[in-house]
């Protein structure tokens, strides 16, 4: 008896927490349709949106000038910072100054830095890579600046990614000579 009302107990559990993992995400999707990177050490989205005041101390403290305001037709995230990799890749500093320059918590340096962020998801696209014609290349390992916990090149010189060890800066995305590029960044 004892068992089935820990079992009970355990369906219980395990169907609220699916719901209230569900009602999150319909809330995220009403709130921010459209999702955009952040800065590293960004909340998730709900939090950041209600904790980002728009201030913009973050974005003229960026070494790289990757952080751009999102445009006023961003609907709840209009004004909030961003990060268009296409245009100018994060390269996650060390010193996160971003993060520090914020007063409110929507950015917060992660204790870890590097095994802690992850802003995006990294594909590559073998067709399209000059390497796996027989191109010697590598640009894409040199320029990142995560280094081969996140991007190596294997024996043959073909990118091998490491999403274990990625923090979807897009730097790599960037730095590929094919046009468009032959790796993707895709929203966490």
């Amino acid at each position: 008896m004892d068992t089935r009302a820990n079992d009970r107990r355990g369906f219980f559990r395990e169907a609220f927490a699916r719901l209230a993992r569900e009602l999150a995400a319909r809330t995220e999707r009403r709130v921010a349709p459209r999702r955009y990177f952040r800065p590293p050490g960004a909340a998730d989205e709900i939090s950041f949106l209600a904790s980002c005041t728009r201030c913009g101390d973050c974005i003229p403290v960026c070494p790289v000038h990757a952080i751009i305001k999102a445009p006023p037709g961003a609907g709840l995230a209009a004004g909030t910072p961003i990060i268009d990799p296409g245009i100018q890749a994060c390269v996650v500093c060390e010193d996160m100054p971003c993060a520090h320059a914020c007063a409110t918590g929507a950015l917060v340096p992660p204790p870890g830095l590097w095994g802690e962020i992850h802003m995006g998801i990294l594909e590559l696209d073998s067709e399209r890579c000059i390497t796996f014609q027989g191109v010697a290349c590598g640009v894409c390992a040199r320029a990142c600046p995560v280094g081969e916990r996140a991007l190596a090149m294997d024996e043959g010189g073909r990118p091998v990614l490491r999403p274990e060890g990625c923090v979807g800066c897009g730097v790599c995305v960037t730095a590929c000579v094919t046009t468009p590029s032959s790796l993707k960044l895709s929203l966490v």
